[in-house]
């Protein structure tokens, strides 16, 4: 009998064990494009000791640099963002983060506050498969899932990802233990140029009305962040485009003036940051490249010492030497992409090699 009970308890861990290995097999590895799916996942390298995160799309993980904040301030700051990030997730990935740490500061970029529904699964899975297994997770999955999705799907992804087997490649072996870094903190960096030369037709709405449902987990937000302490900032990062409306620019600044909270719009700010969209962008002005984030960021990391309780930590000999760390990596992938650019004349593989190599 006992054999018995041995031999089954046995056959049971083989198959779970095989279910979780074939389950990480099938799973996409964004070690190479697009790479913005490991940034959820990538957040807990980086957890724990930030005096700053930062949440929202890309206009969040493409704008800022932590390894700028942290060598010209002291600033030690994370960015959670993820690809068409929903006020919702953001909601639940600062709830995620708020296990690991209790920043001084969260900054929040306002542009979602005029989305209601989901952009599509592929977007929700970028941001939420990452995210460790918790109610938390779960909760965030529910609020964002599609008709199609299922929330059994988040807690088992081989449920997913099971007709993956016939498109692996081999990213899928080489990083089945884990994936490489592919940020910086959560910044995607990019050194190319594509300047901006003609802004698309701005067109009018039928309703300027921000999503009932994004204010509701704005609000949310907020209250998380007054029952922790924490200083809520909201920002306008400054893309060309999808256009920011004045009707949406005076909801954002109203709202914060309502709760106390401090609006910063850099739109209005390109003399005082430095930002120009010939020089700053590596797509037309959609997103900002590494020139434009390293100026935003060094503009942001003086107003958060002179406006916030963030405080310069390179006294810090161990936060210095993690830091350390990073910046020589960042520094790393600069100079692979600058190379990759001379000799091709655009990036073919922007994440740089990984930090042990």
């Amino acid at each position: 009998m006992k054999k018995r009970i041995r031999t089954a308890l046995a056959c049971a861990l083989c198959f779970i064990a095989l279910f979780l290995a074939l389950s990480r097999l099938l799973m996409p590895k964004y070690a190479s494009f697009p790479f913005e799916g490991a940034l959820s996942g990538e957040y807990y390298e980086d957890a724990g000791g930030n005096d700053v995160l930062f949440f929202g799309d890309c206009e969040v993980f493409e704008s800022f640099s932590p390894v700028v904040l942290w060598r010209q301030y002291g600033i030690t700051s994370c960015i959670r963002g993820g690809p068409e990030q929903r006020l919702w997730q953001s909601y639940y990935l600062l709830e995620d983060a708020l296990k690991y740490e209790t920043p001084k500061v969260v900054v929040l970029n306002v542009l979602a506050l005029k989305d209601g529904e989901a952009a599509s699964e592929a977007y929700n899975r970028m941001n939420i498969d990452g995210m460790r297994l918790s109610l938390t997770k779960l909760r965030c999955a529910r609020a964002s899932m599609t008709e199609e999705e299922s929330l059994l799907s988040y807690i088992f992804p081989i449920f997913r990802y099971h007709s993956r087997w016939q498109s692996l490649t081999g990213d899928d072996f080489k990083y089945f233990f884990g994936s490489r870094q592919v940020s910086h903190n959560g910044y995607l960096m990019r050194v190319d140029t594509r300047p901006l030369e003609t802004l698309p037709a701005v067109k009018p709405l039928a309703d300027y009305t921000f999503s009932e449902k994004a204010l509701e987990y704005l609000d949310m937000l907020r209250e998380l962040c007054e029952e922790r302490g924490i200083r809520l900032v909201l920002i306008k990062a400054p893309s060309a485009y999808p256009h920011w409306y004045d009707e949406w620019d005076k909801q954002a600044s109203d709202y914060a003036a309502r709760h106390g909270l401090t609006y910063i719009n850099f739109l209005n700010l390109g003399n005082e940051t430095g930002i120009d969209m010939s020089t700053d962008t590596y797509d037309n002005g959609l997103h900002l490249n590494l020139s434009g984030a390293e100026k935003l960021s060094a503009w942001f990391g003086n107003w958060l010492i002179e406006e916030t309780s963030v405080s310069d930590g390179r006294d810090d000999a161990a936060l210095s030497a993690a830091w350390s760390g990073r910046a020589a990596f960042y520094d790393r992938m600069k100079q692979d992409q600058l190379a990759e650019l001379a000799e091709y004349g655009y990036l073919i593989n922007y994440g740089g090699r990984p930090p042990e190599e």
